[in-house]
């Protein structure tokens, strides 16, 4: 089960991603954009994902991920990270949000990270 220092460690293993502490919480951003933050007891993440996404996963799989209220209104969604299943899964959860926010630049600098595998 990945745990928040697996969390921090695959966020800032992605290209050009720092931490900043904000609302008393660590978040990971790409180019300043925010991908990712650690909230509360650091038992979930929150990571960027569209709302018709985000809609689905919760519906498919509600044990593990969920949408706080307060972020109802915007692309977010949370992952309990007991429920994650190993690392290359929140690897690919990561990955996929850093997508969402990085430039194209980024992108286009990086194409292994432009698909989840499987895709």
């Amino acid at each position: 089960m990945p745990d928040a220092e697996d969390v921090r460690r695959i966020a800032l293993s992605l290209p050009d991603t720092t931490e900043k502490i904000a609302w008393s919480m660590p978040t990971f951003r790409v180019a300043g954009k925010m991908f990712a933050t650690l909230p509360e007891d650091e038992t979930s993440i929150a990571v960027r994902c569209p709302k018709e996404e985000r809609d689905e996963l919760v519906l498919a799989e509600p044990g593990k991920f969920w949408i706080a209220d307060h972020e109802s209104q915007f692309e977010w969604v949370r992952a309990r990270l007991h429920a994650i299943e190993d690392e290359a899964e929140l690897r690919d959860i990561l990955a996929d949000s850093w997508r969402q926010a990085a430039p194209t630049r980024l992108l286009e600098a990086h194409p292994w990270l432009g698909v989840v595998a499987g895709e």
